[in-house]
């Protein structure tokens, strides 16, 4: 997958709150996910909901890696603003390259669901 440096990023053309939402998903790595929740928390944002709002409009994929973002509820999400079809079958390919998998619909291994702080 590509790598973006912070200056990429701080190059693009992309509003401060994308960048920051960007830039707090680069620190998690390949095998792991965050929630749309975590990610908010991490950049003190109050709405996941915004969060996967900047996530839907991100023009710099794979670079900025929104695939491995997943819901709340360990379940794996919307990918391109879309819920099932294509999109979400790309997401789930993408992950289990990087060795995530989902059972049941629900993250297989909740231990690879980090915070971008921690991660």
């Amino acid at each position: 997958m590509p790598c973006m440096s912070n200056m990429d990023l701080d190059n693009a053309d992309i509003t401060g709150f994308q960048r920051n939402v960007y830039r707090a998903l680069m620190r998690v790595p390949a095998g792991r996910v965050t929630t749309y929740g975590r990610l908010a928390e991490a950049i003190g944002c109050n709405s996941a909901q915004a969060v996967g709002q900047a996530l839907r409009r991100n023009p710099l994929a794979p670079a900025v890696p929104c695939h491995r973002v997943i819901g709340g509820d360990l379940r794996i999400g919307g990918f391109a603003g879309e819920r099932d079809g294509a999109e979400l079958r790309r997401k789930r390919a993408l992950l289990a390259e990087e060795g995530v998998t989902f059972i049941g619909g629900r993250l297989a291994e909740a231990s690879r669901c980090v915070s971008p702080s921690r991660a």
